[in-house]
């Protein structure tokens, strides 16, 4: 363990400072006075989009002169304390890592680099980068280290710097950064702006396309908020998905509400949103090595409400659907029967319930009637939704082997009232993290599943 030794040090620029001593000129030397080494000449914020606590600070990466050799010490996290100004206020973050690395990502491979990695607490009460709208975070953060970094040997590694700060200049949101953003505009006018990740290049002569449809929280111009609101496009765009299946990731964001729409404002089943849509997927195809057998819609709560419309306006154009926390109508039910599909709904759903939906229409629940009704067979399961991630991947699987077993393609999991964290309508928090759903999802194919 790395020891703390409490000095007073000035630097953070970009050459060597020293502390004069108490009484002397500024500017003249003094035998208290030691050369700073190493001093930090940036920062940036890094963020990171959460299953359950969606878009938060996660960390400050302090970039040095040089690198940084801690020589297999720990560095405390005492020797470093950060405040943030978050939407008008500034409190303290909690440090909970400290470690060096040679890029500004969270990575301790224990090998010295020119970054300082100081890693916070993302259930600080201050920890969020967005409200409605993303918060402003440049120069957000400001890193003080208040205690020298010593090696085993006793040797000062890094000098403290307080009462002098360095504030971060930028954003990294890894994954988040690597959608581009773009806008479409249909043949009637109508515009949906989108943010698009590509896959690398490899040898595949065509990819499948993932098209997520945010939820209601998410209706915004800001063309992010489909992509930081919850976790679900980027999910599918994460390096580990990538690898195991490389993948196109188209995010549309459906525009603020003019005064024009109504009452009702826009969302997935608005007509333009949905013919927009629509063009948006064909005219992306046509252009790109896209798989068009391999098209999939996943979306949750108002995005999940939009696949139910869609798809049977659009049975054949799909190859697999997956719905979270959904409502929609019963009547068109009979055209997807062949559609495969896996949705998910908390019990206790407060937000889009269960079996009523919203605004009198049907829910997940009732929706799964009527589609077993049709002569779809519907294999049901039900589970608590805070599970840790291999109990939960094990029910999931279990729930796949019956559905094959029976024949079906259809898939309906329950969560048991009380167990879907923070807000029981957030029942995606786990979907989106579940490898069998998501390998489920893109091994379907309109020619059959892979």
């Amino acid at each position: 363990m790395a020891t703390i030794t409490r000095r007073a040090a000035l630097t953070l620029a970009a050459g060597a400072v020293t502390a004069p001593a108490v009484g002397a000129p500024v500017g003249s030397a003094a035998p208290a006075e030691r050369p700073m080494r190493n001093p930090a000449v940036g920062a940036e914020l890094i963020t990171a989009v959460t299953p359950r606590d969606n878009w938060r600070v996660v960390a400050v990466a302090v970039r040095h002169a040089t690198r940084i050799d801690p020589r297999g010490a720990v560095i405390p996290p005492a020797a470093f304390a950060v405040t943030a100004t978050v939407n008008g206020t500034t409190a303290p973050r909690t440090v909970t890592r400290v470690y060096p690395n040679t890029a500004p990502a969270l990575a301790d491979h224990g090998r010295p680099g020119d970054h300082l990695i100081v890693e916070l607490d993302p259930r600080d009460a201050n920890a969020r980068a967005a409200g409605a709208d993303p918060f402003p975070l440049d120069r957000a953060c400001a890193v003080r280290q208040v205690a020298d970094v010593t090696a085993p040997d006793g040797t000062v590694v890094l000098p403290a710097t307080s009462p002098f700060a360095v504030r971060n200049a930028g954003v990294l949101t890894p994954v988040v950064d690597d959608f581009v953003a773009g806008s479409f505009t249909d043949s009637a006018g109508f515009e949906l702006d989108f943010r698009l990740y590509r896959p690398a290049p490899a040898r595949h002569p065509r990819y499948p396309l993932v098209v997520t449809l945010h939820g209601g929280g998410e209706v915004a111009d800001n063309n992010m908020t489909q992509l930081t609101g919850n976790r679900i496009a980027v999910t599918f765009a994460t390096p580990d998905r990538q690898r195991r299946h490389p993948a196109f990731v188209l995010a549309p964001q459906i525009p603020l509400p003019r005064p024009m729409d109504g009452p009702d404002g826009t969302d997935w089943t608005d007509p333009r949103v949905q013919a927009a849509t629509v063009e948006l997927i064909d005219a992306f195809a046509a252009r790109h090595p896209v798989d068009t057998d391999r098209i999939y819609l996943v979306g949750l709560s108002s995005g999940a409400r939009g696949i139910y419309s869609l798809l049977p306006k659009y049975p054949d154009r799909f190859a697999a659907a997956l719905a979270t926390a959904g409502w929609g109508e019963t009547s068109g039910m009979d055209r997807i029967t062949h559609v495969p599909l896996w949705a998910d709904h908390s019990i206790d759903d407060p937000v889009v319930p269960y079996r009523d939906g919203r605004f009198g229409r049907p829910g997940t629940w009732t929706l799964m009637n009527a589609l077993a009704a049709a002569g779809a067979t519907v294999t049901r399961g039900e589970w608590a939704n805070d599970l840790p991630k291999a109990q939960f991947e094990a029910r999931a699987r279990a729930l796949l082997r019956e559905a094959r077993a029976a024949g079906g393609h259809v898939l309906f999991t329950s969560y048991t009232a009380g167990t879907t964290p923070v807000n029981p309508h957030l029942a995606w928090a786990q979907t989106y993290e579940n490898d069998v759903v998501v390998e489920w999802l893109l091994a379907q194919s309109r020619q059959g599943a892979r």
